[in-house]
C-alpha cells in the first residue's frame, strides 16, 4: 500500500473534488443521516479542507461547536482558512486512532471517507465510540472501490488502473465487513445506506468519477505496470468518451450510523 500525499497538488485537486455537485450531495447526506441539533458538539474526523465542518455549523447554530481532526498540515490549512471566521469552530492536527479529545465530550461524530485508509479500524472505532457521550450518533462513510466501474474499450488497462489505484488506501472493500466491526466496538443500532454515485453520457466535472480522474492518473502513473504515457492515455480515453457521449462511470457508496452505548 502506498497511499496519496496531502501535499499541495493533492490539497487543490481535492479543493476542486469537493466543490462538485457529488460531493455537495455526498454531504448532505452524511449531515442529514448525523442529524445535528442546535447546541450540539460534533467532530468531524479526517476533516480534510474543512467543508464538512463549515456546514455543520448551519445544524448546530451559535451555541454549539465543532472539532475538525485531520492528520495532513497541508488539509488543516486549508480547513483553517475556510473556518477562520467561526469562533465555535476548533481545528487540531491528530490520527483517528488517537483522538485529541477528552472521553465523552462529543454529541455526535462524522467520519467521512477516513477509516478505508486506516490499517487499525478496531482502534480508530474505539476512539469515535469513547469521544461519544452516552447515547451519542456515529456516522460512518465509505466506498467500497470494488463496485468501481468505468466504460473502456482498453480492458486490460481499465483492470491494471484500478488494481494500481486500490494501493493509495488500506481497505478498498471496507463496507462489507463494517457494520459488524461497529458492533463490535460498542455501536447499537447500526445501520447502513447504500447510495449510487453514477454518470452517463458526457463526462461532466461536477460528478465524483470525473471529479477523481485526475487524482487517479496521477497516482497510478508508473505502477502495476503503467508507464506516465499509459495513465494520460487513461485519462484521455475518459475525456474522448464523453466527447462522443459515450462515458459511463459508477460506484457504490455506504453511509453507516450507530448509537454509542
Amino acid at each position: 500500500m502506498s497511499q496519496l500525499a496531502f501535499d499541495e497538488r493533492a490539497g487543490q485537486e481535492l479543493e476542486e473534488l469537493y466543490r462538485t455537485r457529488d460531493a455537495v450531495r455526498r454531504r448532505s447526506l452524511a449531515r442529514s443521516a448525523l442529524r445535528a441539533a442546535p447546541g450540539e458538539h460534533i467532530i468531524d474526523v479526517g476533516c480534510g479542507p474543512g467543508f464538512t465542518t463549515a456546514e455543520l455549523l448551519l445544524d448546530i447554530g451559535v451555541n454549539g461547536s465543532v472539532t475538525g481532526v485531520d492528520s495532513s498540515p497541508q488539509m488543516l490549512a486549508l480547513a483553517e482558512a475556510r473556518c477562520a471566521q467561526h469562533s465555535n469552530v476548533q481545528l487540531h492536527p491528530g490520527q483517528a486512532t488517537s483522538l485529541p479529545a477528552a472521553s465523552g465530550r462529543f454529541d455526535g461524530a462524522i467520519c467521512v471517507q477516513v477509516l478505508e485508509y486506516v490499517p487499525d479500524i478496531a482502534a480508530a472505532l474505539a476512539e469515535l465510540h469513547r469521544v461519544l457521550r452516552p447515547g451519542g450518533r456515529v456516522v460512518v462513510w465509505d466506498i467500497d472501490w470494488t463496485t468501481v466501474s468505468w466504460h473502456t474499450t482498453d480492458t486490460d488497462r481499465m483492470r491494471r488502473a484500478l488494481d494500481a489505484w486500490d494501493e493509495h488506501l488500506t481497505h478498498p472493500a471496507l463496507p462489507r465487513t463494517l457494520a459488524s466491526r461497529m458492533t463490535q466496538a460498542g455501536f447499537d443500532n447500526v445501520q447502513m445506506q447504500a447510495h449510487p454515485f453514477a454518470a452517463a453520457g458526457p463526462m461532466d466535472p461536477d460528478t465524483y468519477g470525473a471529479g477523481i480522474s485526475s487524482l487517479i492518473r496521477n497516482f497510478i502513473a508508473g505502477r502495476n505496470g503503467l508507464s506516465h504515457h499509459d495513465a494520460e492515455d487513461w485519462a484521455a480515453e475518459q475525456r474522448q468518451l464523453g466527447e462522443r457521449n459515450e462515458y459511463y462511470f459508477a460506484c457504490l457508496q455506504f453511509c453507516f450510523t450507530g448509537t454509542r452505548r
